[in-house]
C-alpha cells in the first residue's frame, strides 16, 4: 500500500490535537494546546471526575510548589485553580534560605474538580469527550496500523476497517522495524507516525498529534490485603484496552506501584487530642496573577497525630498480610512516600511516626490521614486507627489501598516528551514514571506546548536544567530513567538558588509569551513587575545610608514591620544589635548583613519610593507584622532582598551555569555511531545507544557513563564528521 496521510482514512471526528486522560497532566496539556489556537479534544472515562485528586487533596510542598509556580509562569492553570479552592495555605521551609521555600495548599477536593471543569468548558477551541480510548491509529511506513487486543470481544467492535489495517502483532517482535529503530540515522525519516485514536465503540478520531496522560489507569490493579481487583483508582475501571495496545508499540515499559491512606469521618474524631496546625495569616498565592486567595479569611486547620507502640505492634504482627510483603505486589513503590508498614519495617528504631489529619473540603466531614498509606487488610487498618489516641472511635469512610499500573520507560522520550519511535505521540504524567499532581501538571503543560508547536510546524520549547525544575525533571527522566515513582526535590537542582519560587516568572514567562499562553494583560503586569524590581534594586544600590535612615531602621525593627514571607520574625531590634554601620554605606550593602531584612527599609521606601506601594491593596492578616504590606508587595520586596543578599553566590553559580550551557550546546548528531568509537566499552556503547543523548551534557548525566567516555564521544564526533565529508566528496 502506498504511503499516505490522514486523507487515506475517513475519521468520525477530526482534531488538531487529542489528549487522552483528564487528570492533572491532561488538563494542562489540553488547555495549553487550545490557547495556542489548536482545535483540541480531551477524552476521559468520566467527565464528572476531571482533575480528580485521587490521593491527598493538596497542591505543592517541598519542590512541588516550585513546579506549580513554574507551570503558572509558563501560562498553566494549576496555580490559579489552587488559589481559588485552597482552604489552607502554608509557606514551608521559611526558617531556611529562600531557595527552598515552597508553598503548599490544602484544597477542597470537590471544588477543585468543579473549578477545573469550569475552566476547561469555558476554553475556546477545547471539546471534552467522555469515551474510552482503545488504541492508537498509526501510519507505519506505507500502511496504516491500528492495534487491538481482544479480537474476540473489543476487536469485533473495532473491526470496521480491520481489513485495511495490519496489527503490530503480525510483525516479528525483533524484525526489521525493531532493528531500524536502533539506527538513529534512519529513525527520524522512517519512524511511524500517529494519526489518531480509536474508541471502544468503534469511532475513529483523527489528530495531528496525540498526548497520552493516563495516570494509574493503564492495567491498574488495586490491592487491599489479600483482595485484588482491576481498577484505575477506587471505584473506576482500569484502561485495559489502551494499556495492552500501548504494550505492542515497541516501547519499553515497567510496572510501578503507589498507594493511598484511609479516610475518616471527622465527626467521630476527638480533635482535642491533636496538635492544631493553622495556615498562614496572610497566604502567599501560587499564581503570579492572583492578588488574594479566595479563602484568605476562612482557612481551616490541619492536625498532627502520632503512632504509638501499640500501632507498631499491630503492624508488625500483620505485616505478612500486606501485599507488599506477601509477594502479591512485585512492582516498586515511591521511595519518599512509603506505606505505614514500610516505615515500621525499615525504621524499627523509631518509637513513633508523625501523621497529619487533613480535611478534604469545606462541605464534607471526610478526613485524609496523611502518612498512613497502606494496603493492609481492612480489619487491620481499623485496629491501627483505634491504637492512635483521639481516633479510638473514628469511623473509616474509605480504606487505604495500593495500586499497580503500567508505565513507559521515560528514556523512550525526546526532551519534548515525544516518543522517539512514534512521531507526534507525546506522553506526560505518571505514565512516564513520576508521582504527584505537580510532576504530572508540569509534564502535561510541556507535552501540550510541544505537541501544539509540532502540529504548527514551529520550533519546540526545550528548557534546560539551569532555568527550571520542570527541565530537571524531564532531563532526569529521559537521561536516567526510573525504576520507582519519581518525586521532585530541591536537592535534584544543581543551581537551586537560581530556581526560586519568587523568580519563576522572570525565568519562564517570556517563554510562555512566545508560545502564546500569556495574555496581553498578564504580559503587561509581568513587565510592570520587572520594572519595579529593577528600579527598586538600583535605588537600593545607589542610595546611601544616613543617620535619619538608621533611626527609621531601628524604629521599624522595634515595631515589627518586616517582609518575612509568612512566619513572624523575632521582634527584637536588629538595628540595635548590628555592627555599627558607617554613614555612606549603600542600603544594598547594609542589606547584605544577615541581621538586616528588607522589611526594615519599609518606612524609608514609603517616603522615598511611594509609587511602589500605589497599587491595588488587599486587606492584610491579623498579625501586626503583616498589617501594612500586601502579599504581593511583601513577596516583591523579598525577591529584591534575595538578589542583593545572595549576589556573590548567584554570580558564582552563574559562572557554573555558563559552563554547563557550553556543554549543552555541543550536540551529538543523529548519524553518530557509538559502535565505531575505538576505546568505548560495550557497556558504554549500550547505555549511549539506549538513551540516545542529544548533547554531551546529557550523555554525562546517564548513570554509568564516565567522563572518559564522554571525552571519547566528543573526539569522535569530529572524526566521524570528517569521514562523512570525505565519503560525500567521493
Amino acid at each position: 500500500m502506498p504511503r499516505c496521510g490522514n486523507a487515506c482514512m475517513q475519521f468520525t471526528e477530526q482534531f488538531d490535537l487529542v489528549v487522552v486522560g483528564a487528570g492533572h497532566a491532561g488538563c494542562e496539556a489540553a488547555v495549553a494546546a487550545a490557547r495556542m489556537g489548536l482545535k483540541t479534544g480531551l477524552y476521559t472515562l468520566n467527565v464528572d471526575l476531571i482533575a480528580q485528586m485521587s490521593c491527598n487533596p493538596a497542591v505543592g510542598g517541598i519542590a512541588k510548589g516550585h513546579l506549580v509556580r513554574e507551570v503558572d509562569a509558563l501560562g498553566g492553570i494549576m496555580g490559579e485553580i489552587t488559589d481559588a479552592v485552597g482552604i489552607q495555605f502554608r509557606l514551608l521551609n521559611t526558617s531556611r534560605g529562600p531557595a527552598v521555600w515552597s508553598p503548599r495548599a490544602q484544597c477542597d477536593k470537590q471544588a477543585y474538580r468543579f473549578e477545573m471543569r469550569e475552566v476547561l468548558e469555558a476554553q475556546p477551541n477545547l471539546k471534552i469527550k467522555q469515551a474510552e480510548v482503545a488504541e492508537l491509529i498509526l501510519e507505519d511506513r506505507g500502511q496504516h496500523s491500528a492495534f487491538s487486543i481482544q479480537p474476540g470481544n473489543a476487536g469485533e467492535e473495532l473491526a470496521g476497517e480491520r481489513s485495511q489495517l495490519s496489527t503490530l502483532s503480525d510483525q516479528p517482535e525483533n524484525g526489521p522495524h525493531f532493528t531500524e529503530d536502533l539506527e538513529r540515522g534512519t529513525e527520524n525519516s522512517r519512524r511511524r507516525r500517529v494519526l489518531g485514536i480509536r474508541l471502544r465503540d468503534g469511532r475513529t478520531v483523527g489528530a495531528g498529534a496525540v498526548v497520552i496522560t493516563t495516570g494509574t489507569f493503564l492495567n491498574g490493579l488495586i490491592h487491599c490485603g489479600e483482595q485484588q481487583y482491576p481498577a484505575g483508582r477506587s471505584g473506576e475501571p482500569a484502561a485495559v484496552l489502551l494499556g495492552e495496545s500501548l504494550k505492542k508499540l515497541g516501547l519499553r515499559g515497567c510496572r510501578l506501584k503507589t498507594g493511598t491512606p484511609p479516610r475518616l469521618d471527622g465527626r467521630t474524631i476527638d480533635w482535642s487530642r491533636f496538635l492544631e496546625q493553622p495556615g498562614d495569616a496572610d497566604p502567599t498565592p501560587f499564581s503570579f496573577r492572583t492578588k488574594r486567595v479566595a479563602h484568605h479569611d476562612s482557612q481551616v486547620p490541619c492536625y498532627i497525630a502520632w503512632t504509638t507502640a501499640e500501632t507498631h505492634r499491630i503492624i508488625r504482627e500483620n505485616v505478612h498480610r500486606s501485599p507488599m510483603y506477601s509477594g502479591q505486589i512485585q512492582s516498586i513503590g515511591p521511595r519518599y512516600c512509603p506505606s505505614i508498614e514500610d516505615k515500621i519495617v525499615k525504621f524499627p528504631d523509631k518509637a513513633m511516626h508523625q501523621l497529619f489529619l487533613e480535611p478534604e473540603g469545606l462541605n464534607t466531614h471526610e478526613i485524609y490521614v496523611n502518612g498512613m498509606s497502606t494496603s493492609l487488610p481492612v480489619e487491620v487498618q481499623w485496629a491501627i486507627l483505634k491504637s492512635i489516641p483521639g481516633l479510638e472511635n473514628a469511623e473509616m469512610l474509605r480504606p487505604g489501598y495500593a495500586i499497580e499500573y503500567d508505565s513507559i520507560d521515560p528514556t523512550e522520550l525526546e526532551r519534548t516528551l515525544e516518543t522517539k519511535k512514534i512521531a507526534n505521540l507525546f506522553l506526560a504524567g505518571q505514565i512516564n514514571g513520576t508521582s504527584g499532581y505537580e510532576e504530572a501538571a508540569c509534564q502535561g503543560l510541556m507535552a501540550g506546548i510541544n505537541a501544539a508547536l509540532k502540529v504548527k510546524d514551529e520550533a519546540p520549547l526545550i528548557l534546560n536544567r539551569t532555568e527550571a525544575y520542570t527541565a530537571i525533571l524531564i532531563d532526569d527522566l529521559i537521561s536516567k530513567g526510573t525504576n520507582e515513582p519519581y518525586r521532585m526535590f530541591t536537592s535534584r537542582a544543581e543551581f537551586r538558588l537560581h530556581l526560586r519560587i519568587d523568580n519563576a516568572d522572570r525565568r519562564l514567562t517570556p517563554h510562555g509569551r512566545r508560545v502564546g499562553l500569556i495574555s496581553d494583560e498578564a504580559w503587561g503586569e509581568f513587565q510592570a513587575k520587572q520594572r519595579r524590581f529593577e528600579d527598586l534594586k538600583q535605588w537600593l544600590e545607589k542610595t546611601k545610608l544616613t543617620s535619619s535612615m538608621l533611626d527609621q531602621i531601628a524604629a521599624s525593627s522595634h515595631c515589627g514591620e518586616t517582609a518575612a514571607p509568612s512566619v513572624p520574625t523575632e521582634c527584637s531590634s536588629a538595628a540595635a544589635g548590628m555592627t555599627p554601620a558607617p554613614m555612606g554605606l549603600t542600603l544594598a550593602q547594609l542589606l547584605k548583613r544577615p541581621e538586616i531584612e528588607v522589611g526594615h527599609f519599609v518606612q524609608i521606601l514609603r517616603e522615598s519610593k511611594p509609587e511602589f506601594f500605589e497599587r491595588e491593596r488587599v486587606s492584610a492578616g491579623s498579625q501586626e507584622y503583616t498589617a501594612s504590606l500586601s502579599a504581593s508587595e511583601r513577596n516583591e520586596l523579598k525577591s529584591v532582598e534575595t538578589e542583593i543578599k545572595y549576589e556573590g553566590y548567584l554570580l558564582q553559580q552563574q559562572r557554573a551555569i555558563d559552563r554547563l550551557k557550553k556543554s549543552e550546546q555541543r550536540t551529538i548528531p543523529d548519524w553518530f555511531n557509538y559502535s565505531s568509537v575505538s576505546g568505548l566499552s560495550r557497556e558504554m556503547q549500550e547505555k549511549l545507544a539506549k538513551i540516545q543523548p542529544r548533547t554531551l551534557a546529557q550523555a554525562s548525566r546517564i548513570p554509568g557513563v564516565t567522563p572518559a567516555a564522554v571525552s571519547l564521544v566528543n573526539v569522535y564526533i569530529e572524526i566521524q564528521a570528517r569521514r562523512r565529508e570525505q565519503a560525500a566528496a567521493v
